[in-house]
């Protein structure tokens, strides 16, 4: 039987690239496949910038935590197709798809399409709306792939909770040059009176997201309005309009951690009621303290990637891309423990879309080099010459280098051990890190 990633490739070679922000074609396909979007479980979907895979993973944990099977569809993955699709399973945690069903949900798919013109996006959204409607579960969790109003998830007609996390400037060829344009396209999955939770957001995205609540009727619960979440001598204090509970810090660290948990909480808390279910306060902590998202702050693994095995540096990774994401990253690296004298080493790749000045202006003040790659899985990185170029433009010592595991080489053959290092500015280089180290995401 041909494997997923051979059907995925096979289509990617005769399918447009990239993003096509409509919704007809994939409307008509979900129909000759019997319509499979509109027999999910209860859905929870979720919309913004920053934030949306730590509040699922999150949510995914609080869930489980709480005796809930629950599928799981977020993306991009980071080395393998499977990881966009995890299927929920009774009373212990779900697991991803495994390789035979999804290869058969996507040669169902491709059939039906029968060579049509169709993103590939569109078809595995297609994929997860096959596999969450034929395996049974008490909720999904459904990420938007961009933007919202006209994103491929968006076909749905009802969901149980719509959840926007912090909106700020990314996919502005796409969304809008502004924060107010970027926020009307997130606000595009509200439902009519449908509960709404929103994440902590500058005015001008709150006004318009408010605004277009407002026209649906959606009752919001709103970052640091309704509920908020904090930390306090060591736990996380979560309260909302009705109740005050104290939690342990969450496992994924940083303060804006703190805030995912909280808009992760609200968001469960709200969707266990429109569905008659409990949910103590035993599995809101579990689900703290067992939350993981891969490429967020993660430590890298022993492999085989040079200098994995290291004992005396740290390796981070992290795929934050934009400058918000930064500020996030480069404030809870300030924190840890010896952050002045450890020192912090960036690894550094991104793509031609980001804004590499906005994100290295976060860290110019704190890491003592960077050292700048190319992204391999991808056509559209910065070459890394021109992105050291824009490193020591905003004043930080920066050197290209050819790939990343001569990168890991320039970092332990120049810098003081012991060092932190952080892989960082793209998902893509992330995702690159754990294949050629050989411990992919599971």
């Amino acid at each position: 039987m041909t494997g997923a990633a051979e059907r995925i490739e096979a289509l990617m070679k005769i399918h447009p690239k990239g993003f096509d922000l409509s919704l007809e074609r994939l409307i008509g396909l979900l129909s000759k496949l019997g319509d499979p979007h509109l027999k999910l479980p209860p859905v929870i979907h979720f919309a913004g910038t920053n934030g949306k895979g730590s509040t699922i993973a999150f949510s995914r944990a609080i869930l489980e935590a709480a005796g809930l099977s629950v599928h799981v569809d977020t993306s991009p993955h980071l080395v393998n197709w499977h990881e966009r699709f995890r299927m929920g399973r009774k009373n212990v945690p779900g697991a991803l798809v495994d390789d035979a069903t999804l290869s058969d949900a996507i040669e169902r798919v491709a059939v039906a399409n029968d060579g049509d013109p169709i993103t590939v996006f569109e078809v595995l959204t297609a994929v997860t709306f096959v596999l969450f409607s034929e395996h049974d579960a008490d909720v999904c969790l459904i990420e938007v792939g961009l933007g919202g109003r006209f994103d491929s998830t968006n076909v749905m007609e009802e969901v149980a909770v719509s959840v926007i996390t912090p909106v700020s400037m990314d996919h502005e060829a796409f969304l809008g040059d502004t924060i107010a344009k970027i926020a009307f396209e997130k606000a595009g999955i509200i439902r009519r009176k449908t509960p709404l939770i929103v994440g902590q957001q500058q005015p001008e995205a709150l006004a318009v997201i408010e605004q277009q609540a407002a026209k649906m009727l959606a009752p919001v619960m709103v970052f640091g309005e309704h509920f908020a979440g904090s930390g306090e001598n060591g736990r996380m204090v979560f309260h909302d309009e009705n109740s005050l509970v104290d939690l342990p810090l969450p496992r994924l660290g940083g303060h804006h951690q703190i805030e995912n948990a909280a808009v992760a909480l609200a968001a469960c808390r709200t969707f266990v009621a429109t569905q008659g279910i409990e949910l103590g306060e035993q599995a809101l902590s579990d689900g703290l303290l067992q939350a993981f998202w891969p490429g967020r702050m993660q430590k890298l693994p022993p492999g085989k990637l040079p200098g994995s095995q290291l004992q005396e540096n740290e390796i981070w990774l992290d795929g934050g891309h934009n400058p918000a994401a930064a500020a996030a990253i480069a404030a809870h690296l300030a924190t840890l423990e010896e952050a002045a004298s450890k020192p912090l080493v960036l690894i550094c790749g991104m793509l031609n879309t980001k804004d590499p000045s906005g994100y290295f202006n976060h860290f110019a003040s704190l890491a003592q080099k960077v050292v700048t790659v190319p992204i391999l899985s991808s056509d559209a990185g910065i070459p890394a010459q021109e992105l050291a170029q824009i490193a020591a433009s905003c004043g930080l010592n920066a050197t290209a280098a050819t790939s990343l595991a001569g990168a890991m080489e320039i970092v332990g053959s120049s810098t003081a051990n012991p060092c932190r290092v952080l892989i960082c500015g793209s998902l893509y280089l992330v995702g690159d890190a754990l294949g050629q180290n050989e411990t992919p995401p599971t």
